[in-house]
């Protein structure tokens, strides 16, 4: 009889853990989208970086995915993440460019507008963002509480984000008065580790828009790089660089701790190119790619994507897929099992087969559009990709299976190519009022730097 007893323990046993791993591959898995702000794609070291340590994102590349061809959504702040938020290219996208209004704050997405926040919020999840919002202002239609974030901390307007020691962040609509002797990039992920310990215990998505490596550059301290022998903007780059990696290794550490590895997709890229010549002469921020932000050369919008899920996705895998910020919520609508509302304007496809099951996934076309003085447009479709700098301007031609460094236009060589690009370019574009289609009308009043 004993010996019965146990063998039934143990099969009883065996039982539980098979259901266990069962309801661990079909649970809710919770979501975590890191983002970069102004980092190029050469700037991690598992994208060829040699003299900036980033041991933390490599080890998300290691342990899980590297993208190859990874897009933003456009080449500046504030436009690159409505795509990411909306699944809308900037040809459809409520913002096309940075736009400064009055006191704090940029043109708010407009009221109603569905984000991938609130796709989670309708699956159950609580939702939080740390970081640089820029998509209007604490009490506009566009504030992060109106786009289904629970909580919110950090700068509201992208443009105070250029100090990172302000005299006040925000909380939700609490303006959090500060010293101004405060490294708002350490105060933010503090915050967001603070809430991740106390969330642990439901599904989640955090949304972390770190405000690194974007101009100014400030750090406390230059830590490995004091005495390399570069200019000072260097040194301090590359010490903000390796500060936002220790974050995110805190972040990977914590999770491990709440025992919540298994369950968690952690996502890190970058809203755009880098742009200054001193990084892209040091560092070769954007690797070989031709331009930076801005501009609508590879320089600009092919940005680092790595994303790790322990037991998932298989480690050390490389996809050459060729995908944008506006697939991330069809994406995430595959993966968390939620039905898009009818009627609502996605331009994204799921890319869920290549981030988990390493399938290289064809598309179609990408398409970007940016409204900073001339209206400027990019396509790529296949290896081909279309360059238009302005209205009434050439489009270019580049095959970037052959010149990734678009050195060479061959534009006067595909007549037939181009006309086929020229009605795509025509198509996608949806005129909008607010952001004139051509370089000799009013232009978007746009900051400095965002």
């Amino acid at each position: 009889m004993k010996h019965t007893t146990t063998l039934i323990s143990t099969l009883l046993l065996a039982s539980l853990a098979a259901l266990h791993a069962a309801d661990s591959k079909t649970a809710k898995p919770n979501v975590i989208f890191i983002l970069a702000d102004d980092m190029g794609y050469g700037d991690a070291g598992c994208y060829g970086q040699k003299l900036i340590q980033t041991p933390n994102i490599d080890r998300i590349a290691a342990e899980g995915v590297r993208f190859t061809q990874a897009y933003a959504g456009t080449t500046v702040c504030a436009p690159t993440r409505c795509a990411l938020m909306t699944g809308q290219h900037i040809g459809h996208a409520a913002i096309r460019a940075n736009r400064e209004l009055p006191g704090e704050g940029q043109q708010p997405m407009p009221a109603g507008t569905f984000t991938v926040a609130h796709l989670f919020k309708n699956a159950g999840y609580t939702t939080a963002a740390f970081g640089k919002w820029g998509l209007g202002g604490v009490d506009s239609t566009g504030a992060p509480d109106k786009m289904g974030f629970d909580t919110f901390f950090g700068y509201n307007c992208q443009r105070l984000a250029h100090n990172y020691y302000p005299d006040h962040l925000w909380r939700n609509h609490q303006r959090v008065e500060l010293d101004g002797k405060t490294y708002s990039h350490d105060l933010i992920a503090s915050e967001a580790l603070v809430w991740l310990r106390s969330h642990a215990q439901e599904p989640f998505f955090l949304y972390l828009p770190f405000t690194i490596p974007h101009a100014n550059y400030e750090v406390p301290d230059l830590g490995p790089y004091t005495n390399a022998p570069w200019p000072e903007q260097q040194k301090k780059y590359a010490a903000m660089m390796t500060r936002m990696d220790t974050s995110i290794g805190q972040v990977m550490a914590l999770l491990k701790e709440l025992k919540l590895d298994a369950k968690t997709l952690v996502i890190f890229s970058s809203d755009q190119g880098a742009d200054k010549p001193g990084l892209l002469k040091t560092f070769k921020s954007n690797g070989e790619f031709r331009g930076g932000k801005r501009s609508m050369y590879e320089g600009g919008l092919r940005v680092p994507m790595v994303a790790r899920w322990p037991e998932r996705i298989q480690p050390g895998t490389i996809n050459n897929t060729q995908w944008a910020f506006y697939d991330f919520l069809p994406t995430m609508a595959a993966l968390i099992g939620q039905q898009l509302p009818d009627k609502l304007q996605v331009d994204g496809h799921s890319i869920l087969p290549a981030l988990l099951n390493d399938q290289t996934m064809q598309r179609g076309f990408l398409y970007w559009e940016l409204h900073e003085g001339p209206f400027i447009q990019a396509l790529r479709m296949a290896d081909w990709k279309a360059v238009r700098n302005g209205p009434g301007k050439p489009i270019e031609l580049y095959d970037l299976s052959k010149d990734p460094a678009e050195t060479h236009d061959l534009a006067a060589d595909h007549t037939d190519i181009i006309q086929k690009i020229e009605g795509i370019l025509k198509r996608e574009h949806v005129p909008d009022p607010l952001w004139p289609d051509k370089s000799d009308k009013v232009k978007p009043k746009s900051s400095a730097n965002p």
